[in-house]
C-alpha cells in the first residue's frame, strides 16, 4: 500500500452547500431513496460529543494507522475553511485520533467540524468551545505520531465510503457522506419534503389523521391486516370468554 497525502480535494459550489446546511439529516436521508440513503449513512455509533453538534462541510479525509494519528494532523494541515476532517483508524480506540489542542487550532482555521471512527477526547473542553465533532469512541488513550497513513484518499468510516470531497452532514440523527453527483437531486427532494410536511402540519391542526394524510389504507389492504371494530376479546378463539 502506498502512503500518500493528497493536498487538494474536489470542490462543488458552495450555493449548494448552503442549502443542504438548512435540512436535516433525516430529511436528507429520506430524499436519497432507500438504496443509497443506508449507503451513505453511517452507523448508529458515530454520535455527536456535545448535544445539539451539527455539521456540513466537504470531507478531508484521513487513514491513521491505530494508536496514531499523524495522517490527522496532515489532513487538517490541508484542510480549508468550512471543511470537515473525516477521520479513521479502522475504528479502534487505541490512541485517542481527536482533542482539545486539535479542536482548538481547527477553529482558528475556521473549519467545519470533525468526524472521527475512533476515539476522541477532552470531550468537556470540546463541548465548551462548541466545536461540533463526532466519534465512535471516547478514550484518553495516548496516540502516537510516527504513521503510517494516508490523507485525502477514500476511506472507509463507520461503514460508509468516504471519498475526499463527498458532502457530510451530521446532527443528532446520525451522519450522511454524499457524493457530489447525487447531490443536488437529493437536496431539492428534501426541500420538497420539508414543504410537504409543513403543510402535513397545517392539515393536523385542523384536524386530519396521520393514517389518512399517508394513505395507508392501501397499504394495510395489501397486507392482509383486517381491522375489526371491536376489541380483541371480542374474538371467538381470544380466550377471553
Amino acid at each position: 500500500m502506498k502512503h500518500v497525502v493528497y493536498t487538494r480535494i474536489p470542490r462543488i459550489d458552495p450555493a449548494l452547500i448552503d442549502r443542504a446546511r438548512a435540512i436535516r439529516v433525516a430529511d436528507l436521508h429520506e430524499a436519497l431513496g432507500a438504496v443509497l440513503g443506508r449507503q451513505c449513512l453511517m452507523a448508529p455509533a458515530m454520535r455527536p460529543v456535545w448535544h445539539g453538534a451539527r455539521i456540513c462541510g466537504l470531507a478531508v479525509t484521513c487513514y491513521n494507522y491505530p494508536g496514531d494519528n499523524l495522517m490527522l494532523h496532515a489532513a487538517v494541515r490541508c484542510a480549508q475553511a468550512g471543511d470537515v476532517i473525516v477521520a479513521t483508524n479502522g475504528g479502534s480506540a487505541q490512541g485517542a485520533l481527536w482533542g482539545d489542542m486539535v479542536t482548538f487550532y481547527a477553529r482558528l482555521k475556521g473549519l467545519g467540524g470533525a468526524v472521527v471512527d475512533g476515539a476522541v477526547r477532552d470531550t468537556a473542553d470540546v463541548a465548551a468551545m462548541g466545536y461540533p465533532v463526532f466519534s465512535t469512541a471516547i478514550s484518553v488513550s495516548h496516540p502516537e505520531k510516527r504513521g503510517p497513513g494516508s490523507a485525502n484518499v477514500p476511506v472507509v468510516v463507520a461503514g460508509v465510503t468516504v471519498n475526499p470531497g463527498d458532502l457530510i452532514l451530521a446532527d443528532e440523527d446520525g451522519v450522511l457522506a454524499i457524493p457530489p453527483q447525487h447531490l443536488e437531486g437529493a437536496i431539492a427532494r428534501a426541500e420538497a419534503r420539508a414543504a410537504m410536511e409543513a403543510g402535513f402540519r397545517q392539515k393536523l391542526t385542523a384536524g386530519a389523521t396521520m393514517f389518512d394524510l399517508l394513505a395507508l389504507g392501501p397499504a394495510m389492504d395489501a397486507a392482509g391486516i383486517e381491522e375489526i371494530d371491536g376489541t380483541w376479546r371480542d374474538a371467538p378463539d381470544s380466550g377471553g370468554h
